[in-house]
């Protein structure tokens, strides 16, 4: 598939994505981390560890990292920005959020009685906007269009809140062309977003089962090379995607470093052209309908 995709320096053509590192969360603050007593955050510590990872990367042949953050947990849109500039790797945004654990009071207790979950074209609104006229930098401006709408649920059972926000990711990437990417523990979560009239091959999954997620048709999101490899020899090549599983700097949580340069040799070189280069040139480019 040909088209376009959403950076945060505007639109570029699918085909110029060359290698992409999908699925990853370049800077990730948990919500509230920014209080705390004993976490720091010094923006031009970060912008110079994710830019050397960045740079990195792009010496090792990448070409994209699609971040996958969403709205609040650390996207800083200028930031994408510079790093952009400064590194030539393009970068996709994404909005959405999640799951319900993840999510400020404002959107769990609407002033209604008793208090009620979001409905689910509530966040749809929210969501498309981002991706129509921009990603909301708080109290300032919008700024750039996000490239994918993401959400997550909640493991061990999926939640009123969760579901609205399913149902919101779909629904915003129906009306936009975007596609859609999900955490989740359950694949009845995946088929909550197809039952919506989503297109499977417009749905990304970081799931526990990616062989039930291939075989309704949308992509599996995996961070093992070994269990790619698995998934293409049974004849799934064109619905997996590699992710490092790591984080680029993060707050409020301990999770381990990514390395985007290792995912240009992490597979052999049929396999990873496949899955690096023309899985994810397929699924992030915008598709009307």
């Amino acid at each position: 598939m040909t088209g376009t995709v959403n950076t945060v320096l505007g639109p570029v053509p699918s085909a110029d994505l060359g290698v992409v590192a999908v699925h990853e969360r370049l800077v990730s603050v948990v919500p509230g981390a920014q209080f705390a007593y004993d976490v720091r955050i010094d923006r031009a510590e970060v912008f110079e560890a994710v830019a050397a990872q960045l740079r990195a990367f792009r010496a090792a042949g990448g070409g994209t990292v699609v971040d996958s953050t969403g709205m609040f947990h650390g996207r800083d849109v200028r930031l994408l920005e510079a790093l952009s500039r400064a590194t030539g790797v393009h970068l996709v945004a994404s909005t959405g959020m999640g799951p319900e654990a993840m999510l400020g009071g404002y959107f769990l207790t609407p002033q209604t009685n008793p208090p009620t979950p979001w409905p689910a074209d509530r966040f749809a609104d929210l969501f498309t906007a981002e991706v129509t006229e921009g990603m909301v930098v708080p109290r300032v401006e919008r700024r750039g269009l996000a490239g994918l709408a993401v959400t997550a649920t909640t493991r061990g059972g999926r939640t009123a809140t969760d579901e609205s926000l399913l149902l919101g990711v779909a629904r915003t990437a129906l009306t936009t062309g975007v596609p859609a990417s999900l955490r989740s523990d359950d694949v009845d979560d995946l088929d909550v977003v197809l039952k919506e009239g989503l297109p499977a091959h417009r749905v990304a999954v970081v799931a526990d089962d990616p062989l039930a997620v291939v075989e309704r048709g949308a992509y599996a999101v995996l961070t093992d090379p070994a269990r790619v490899l698995e998934l293409v020899d049974a004849g799934h090549a064109e619905r997996v995607l590699l992710t490092t599983g790591g984080v680029g700097v993060s707050f409020g949580e301990d999770a381990p470093t990514a390395s985007y340069a290792d995912l240009t040799t992490a597979l052999p070189r049929d396999v990873a052209t496949q899955v690096l280069v023309a899985n994810p040139r397929d699924l992030l480019a915008i598709e009307k309908r």
